[in-house]
């Protein structure tokens, strides 16, 4: 039983999974989003997300700190400059695992890792509202229309001043003539 493992071996020695986990952020960081197996995937995920929790705060003790887990000088600096400034405000969660099916050599399960701020398809914010459209015309254009005469009826009756007296009654004689 796997009582209190909390690391994924992935069939590898320390040092190489180490390696391996750090060119794997490293990719991730350059590209946003890599394809790997869902197990490299779940373990990336646990090693990069603390590294991202660091890179909100820019000090120079967790700058090292990076650099000590990722081991890149370029993939370090852009973690600090652009992907902490898109996630400052994110809680945690930075990445989303999604699976692709099976690879087609060996049958390995296979997933698409990605940083969550940087697509543009699943960012609500980025995605404009489609209007509906229905068979006895849409429903957000009636309501429209409910609102503009609600409006109508609650709004104060203007004074009008005499000049504008004077042309709606110019106005009336030019069409009576």
């Amino acid at each position: 039983m796997r009582h209190g493992k909390k690391v994924m071996h992935l069939g590898r020695k320390t040092a190489h999974r180490r390696s391996m986990l750090a060119n794997m952020a490293c990719s991730l960081i350059e590209h946003k989003r890599i394809n790997t197996t869902v197990t490299k995937a779940k373990a990336l995920k646990q090693f990069i997300e603390p590294i991202i929790t660091k890179s909100k705060s820019d000090t120079t003790h967790n700058r090292r700190l990076a650099f000590s887990a990722l081991r890149d000088k370029n993939a370090v600096s852009e973690l600090f400059r652009d992907i902490a400034a898109k996630v400052g405000d994110r809680p945690g969660g930075y990445t989303r695992v999604i699976r692709l099916g099976n690879r087609l050599g060996d049958n390995a399960s296979m997933a698409m890792i990605e940083l969550v701020d940087f697509n543009e398809v699943y960012n609500s914010e980025a995605k404009p509202k489609k209007k509906t459209r229905r068979r006895g015309g849409s429903k957000t254009k009636a309501e429209e229309a409910t609102k503009e005469v609600v409006a109508e009826k609650e709004a104060p009756a203007k004074e009008t001043t005499k000049a504008e007296d004077t042309s709606k009654q110019d106005k009336k004689e030019n069409d009576n003539e």
